[in-house]
């Protein structure tokens, strides 16, 4: 095939049909009549064709679908638009018309044969059928037809010579079969004639078998007697030892019975004495917490011996601050002392507390500050200690906590003080609470559950002392 010209060059006889020198009845495709059935050579034929001159149109004779296939990769054109190109050339005459036209000034002397109804002899059919399908002169029809014609001659040509080939082979391996069949017959001729002979031996070797076949029965005829004798007396031991394991079974069925018994006996006994214990420790414990409650008991750091002291040695310069220590809510020590009750829980009240104390820091300061001296508390006492602050939103930087610290901050919707407040009704009754607060509210919300509510500087002395 011819290379492409540029429309410059191309001389005027060959030069692409434009639409202008269409006839409508070479636009138009045959009323009436569907497309012919072609063969997958010539389809494929007629794809790369159609693929080869698609980007040698003019951008604006080419249908929209095509153009981005126009810009394709030779080597990809017909591979991945061929369902495209195949779908315009049978919907859209016209584009059928101005890509055959090209296709077949490009083929040259072949090309003008076709367009003129003739196929050469010496022409492959299949590049007459594709020519002739995209050109449509009169009779492509049958030159489309007489392609298919050919591709199947040839390839029942080539199926036949497969069939003969295979027949050539099948009758060269029967003759050497027949070769092998003769080998293997004097092979058994011979092999039958060893056989005969050994029958016969194996036939006097039977008969001396069959006489000693006949003694052996009778010999095992005397020892299935005897074995029947041993096989009863068996029978009767194996019956009278099932009998003696019966006996046993029951025996020890009857000793673990016995042992669960006196097991459950053991256990149930058990179980009351821990209800016993249980119900009177219960009772102990609820009696003190009663007490507790009803007495309203504070821890003293001072004996009644101190008192009397006091009394005694009553002076003027000894001022009242000092007599009433013990019932200061800032003071450190009876901080230490509440701190010092067993299992005691500290709820610190967080930003009361450091707002009181480092009210010239930024949040995340004063937050990294107390946390920092809680877990010192919590390391020298350990108690449990929660701090707690507003609004979750609101944090940045928090620090990890030490441990034996919790740290907690109200939702959004919920304050600080009810947090501190669902946390001391949460406590078992007994248990000492300490909660750190200069909130009156929250000192007298945490007092009616039984806390023992300590100013905010009772805990800013504490870490200043450490």
């Amino acid at each position: 095939m011819s290379a492409p010209l540029n429309p410059d060059d191309r001389p005027v006889e060959e030069a692409v049909p434009t639409v202008a020198d269409l006839t409508p009845e070479a636009v138009l495709p045959e009323i009436g009549l569907p497309e012919p059935i072609l063969p997958e050579i010539v389809r494929q034929r007629i794809m790369t064709l159609a693929a080869a001159a698609l980007p040698g149109l003019p951008a604006d004779e080419i249908p929209i679908v095509l153009r981005k296939v126009a810009r394709f990769a030779p080597n990809r054109r017909a591979r991945l638009g061929g369902r495209e190109i195949a779908a315009q050339l049978t919907a859209d005459p016209l584009f059928r018309q101005r890509l055959g036209a090209r296709i077949v000034t490009e083929a040259g002397d072949l090309g003008s044969a076709v367009t003129n109804g003739v196929a050469p002899a010496a022409a492959d059919p299949v590049e007459v059928a594709a020519l002739a399908y995209l050109a449509r002169p009169s009779g492509w029809r049958d030159l489309i037809e007489l392609a298919g014609d050919v591709v199947r001659a040839d390839a029942d040509s080539a199926a036949l010579a497969d069939r003969i080939r295979v027949a050539e082979q099948r009758a060269t391996r029967a003759e050497h079969d027949r070769a092998v069949a003769r080998v293997e017959a004097d092979k058994l001729r011979d092999e039958l004639a060893r056989v005969r002979e050994e029958l016969g031996q194996l036939r006097e070797e039977a008969r001396n078998t069959a006489k000693a076949l006949r003694e052996a029965q009778a010999a095992q005829k005397r020892s299935a007697d005897l074995l029947a004798t041993e096989k009863g007396r068996a029978t009767r031991l194996a019956l009278d030892h099932e009998a003696e394991v019966r006996r046993m079974r029951s025996r020890l069925a009857d000793a673990e019975a016995a042992a669960a018994t006196g097991k459950q006996a053991a256990k149930d006994s058990r179980a009351v004495d821990d209800a016993r214990l249980w119900l009177l420790l219960e009772t102990i414990g609820q009696a003190a917490t009663g007490l507790r409650r009803e007495l309203a008991l504070d821890p003293t750091d001072r004996l009644p011996a101190d008192f009397v002291a006091d009394a005694a040695a009553d002076r003027p310069g000894v001022p009242e601050r000092s007599r009433a220590r013990a019932q200061d809510t800032d003071d450190p020590g009876r901080l230490d002392q509440l701190l010092a009750l067993p299992r005691a829980h500290l709820v610190v009240d967080g930003y009361n507390v450091t707002k009181r104390g480092f009210a010239d820091m930024s949040l995340e300061q004063q937050r990294k500050r107390l946390i920092t001296g809680l877990g010192g508390i919590a390391a020298q006492t350990g108690d449990e200690v929660t701090v707690v602050f507003d609004g979750a939103e609101r944090v940045h930087g928090l620090p990890p906590a030490p441990r034996g610290v919790r740290v907690l901050f109200s939702r959004k919707g919920t304050t600080a003080d009810e947090l501190i407040r669902q946390l001391v009704r949460a406590e078992p009754p007994g248990r000492p609470v300490v909660v750190v607060s200069s909130d009156r509210e929250v000192a007298d919300g945490v007092r009616r559950h039984g806390a023992y509510p300590m100013g905010a500087d009772s805990l800013l002395r504490r870490l200043a002392r450490s």
